[in-house]
């Protein structure tokens, strides 16, 4: 089954039909892809991070070929209720671990393993030939979800939207300003959102207008996590380096840094992405979101940056974020060796 129009893929998420047992949401806009699998995970377990009833797979587990996937659509809950089984999927998908799920797939939704697992692939954009693709579209238990980038009007709902859930809003010259702004990629624009939601003052009922939305645009609280991150990834390591500690000193946490440093990473995938389809530098930069300050340097990054090499740091900040968060960490020195990995990756890219 193929799912393409918003409104039956907006239905679809907020209540998934019980007979679908197998959900392929791939696409260029991996943060749209995360967060409708979290929404789709949620209609399953109340803890994606439950330990008894769901499972995550990557890449690697499938490539191993040792039927860990088969496994763990046939395992049963030891506590009752529903199993999530995720499959997060990395960049360029090989063609072993694309037949090995398809099959799987084509299994799961037929009923051969347990049918009260819900399997979850997340991947970037496939193409036609693909055989997952394939699989999820033409099965009966299965449904593909191909995640684009968000209209301007998609856009401005969304935002009209979570503004109001915050009971604050926007003039309509101000909602057309902040809207043209804003990133492509759904996670960003979701916490530019939340930012300027934070700026206006939750609940307080004012809608802001255009003049004090400028003012909201020039201010940086966190410049130098800014810093740090624009630094890392131009491979200037001594700089990065600096620039987090004077973060640090003024009260900025390590997940804050690493979600910094996440956006960093998505700007340069998206002006990658974007020159990569014909869109001249100048315009993928403003529509990746970039200050204008900062143009010339995201630019020069965006050239020696590969869209692999990203992918590899988007593993390892992931990995870290996990590590940064668990009690008792060492959050700080994480975080450091995050921006210090980054920026040596950027010198070997020719940084």
């Amino acid at each position: 089954m193929i799912l393409s129009r918003r409104p039956e893929i907006d239905r679809f998420l907020a209540k998934p039909d019980p007979a679908v047992r197998a959900v392929l949401l791939h696409g260029k806009d991996r943060s749209g892809v995360a967060e409708r699998a979290q929404l789709l995970g949620r209609s399953v377990v109340a803890d994606l991070n439950d330990p008894f009833n769901v499972t995550l797979l990557t890449e690697g587990d499938i490539d191993a070929g040792d039927g860990r996937l088969e496994e763990a659509l046939a395992a049963m809950s030891m506590m009752g209720g529903r199993r999530l089984v995720r499959v997060r999927l990395g960049g360029s998908v090989r063609s072993g671990v694309d037949k090995a799920l398809a099959e799987a797939l084509r299994h799961h939704a037929d009923g051969t393993f347990n049918p009260d697992s819900l399997l979850v692939i997340e991947a970037d954009a496939l193409g036609r030939d693909s055989t997952l693709r394939k699989a999820a579209e033409g099965a009966t238990g299965a449904a593909a979800i191909a995640c684009y980038e968000d209209e301007t009007g998609d856009v401005a709902r969304m935002t009209r939207e979570a503004l109001a859930t915050d009971k604050v809003g926007l003039t309509a010259d101000a909602l057309d300003r902040f809207v043209a702004r804003l990133p492509r990629e759904r996670g960003l624009m979701r916490q530019e959102i939340e930012r300027l939601a934070l700026y206006i003052g939750p609940g307080s009922g004012r809608t802001l207008d255009l003049e004090g939305l400028e003012a909201h645009l020039g201010v940086e609280p966190d410049a130098s996590l800014q810093d740090a991150a624009l630094d890392a990834f131009g491979g200037r390591a001594e700089k990065a380096q600096g620039a987090l500690r004077r973060a640090f000193a003024e009260g900025e946490s390590a997940v804050s840094a690493l979600r910094q440093l996440s956006l960093q990473l998505q700007k340069l995938r998206r002006i990658a992405v974007l020159t990569a389809n014909g869109a001249g530098a100048k315009e993928a930069a403003k529509a990746a979101g970039v200050f204008w300050k900062q143009e010339a340097e995201m630019l020069r990054q965006a050239r020696s940056w590969r869209l692999e090499l990203l992918e590899e740091v988007h593993e390892a900040l992931y990995a870290a974020d996990a590590a940064v968060r668990a009690t008792g960490s060492p959050d700080q020195l994480l975080a450091e060796r995050a921006v210090l990995e980054i920026a040596a990756k950027a010198r070997r890219a020719g940084l």
